[in-house]
């Protein structure tokens, strides 16, 4: 395998945690800054498929890219030998790439080695029997990397939730328990959403994560809110300006909160996805115990979000509305 399609398979690797997650790999991280560029110039979506991403880098010329792709095989290849060899001094790993190489080839038991050195084109060998000790463990080595990985990046992303849900493509949302409480509602009144103030059917209903999933990664009902389909899409991860739709979004839950309590279907369907989307006793207790009053209720909501949505906002995620789109 050579340089540049390993590196291709890094970006495609590294492409949900930094597009559609926007975490941070690391202090002046290359890789990240690369992924970054090729997001930017190349029209790819952020929860784009692994195989549509690497047919778009192996046909990709672009100057930038190369350069910034040599940075990273300066000392990737090389360092990751490091535990396995006992005859490289400190300055050897400072020197020439093609000496370190070749001195690197003369150690034994390392569990690759240099075919071909040609700089992109530079080729590894993985020995057959750690292609054998990898192949019979790789579960296991699976769960040690994962492991690793995710507590690398919770200490480069202190305050980001659910660091172990993004290291992959996107998973399906399930939110069926919640469109079906909403639809019991219009069953008995007119709701409208809270951007556009359209009015809601059963056909155009979609289930908004007001922060967006891709920073909180959970169904948590205090964060969920019935808008149109369409509105959903062109809102897509972003954050909904606060000053405008917060007090929009207190009046619809609020509403809601008050049908869940009124009538008997709203409510039975409000304890389906209680067993779901409620996962804590104490917001529970603060949005959903009956007898609030709607300043109470405002201020507990409000005091629930605003941090995640700062704490969104420090992570890069844009604002938005409809002004803006």
């Amino acid at each position: 395998m050579i340089y540049d399609e390993l590196i291709n398979r890094m970006i495609a690797d590294s492409w949900y945690m930094v597009t559609e997650f926007r975490l941070n790999l690391g202090p002046s991280d290359t890789l990240e800054a690369l992924v970054k560029y090729i997001y930017q110039i190349s029209g790819l979506k952020s929860n784009e498929e692994p195989d549509v991403i690497l047919s778009f880098l192996n046909r990709l010329n672009d100057k930038k890219v190369a350069e910034m792709k040599r940075t990273i095989t300066q000392n990737v290849p090389y360092r990751l030998q490091a535990p396995f060899t006992k005859q490289i001094t400190n300055d050897m790993w400072k020197g020439s790439r093609k000496k370190l190489a070749k001195k690197l080839n003369q150690e034994k038991r390392l569990i690759y080695y240099f075919t071909e050195l040609a700089g992109m084109k530079t080729a590894i060998e993985i020995q057959p029997e750690w292609c054998d000790y990898i192949s019979k463990n790789k579960e296991i080595l699976r769960g040690w990397v994962r492991y690793n990985l995710i507590m690398y990046l919770q200490r480069r992303n202190p305050n980001v939730p659910g660091i172990a849900e993004k290291l992959d493509i996107p998973k399906r949302r399930r939110l069926n328990l919640v469109i079906q409480y909403w639809k019991k509602i219009i069953e008995i009144k007119p709701v409208s959403e809270i951007y556009l103030n359209q009015s809601l059917t059963s056909k155009n209903i979609s289930i908004d994560h007001f922060v967006p999933w891709s920073y909180v990664a959970h169904n948590e009902f205090w964060n969920l809110h019935p808008t149109t389909k369409n509105i959903n899409s062109q809102k897509g991860n972003n954050l909904p300006d606060w000053d405008i739709y917060f007090p929009a979004l207190c009046r619809k839950e609020y509403f809601s909160y008050n049908m869940m309590w009124e009538y008997e279907m709203v409510h039975e369907a409000f304890e389906k996805c209680r067993n779901v989307h409620i996962n804590s006793d104490e917001v529970y207790m603060k949005l959903y115990k009956p007898g609030l009053n709607e300043d109470e209720f405002r201020n507990n909501l409000e005091n629930i979000m605003l941090p995640v949505y700062k704490s969104a906002q420090n992570a890069g995620f844009r604002g938005w509305n409809l002004k803006s789109i």
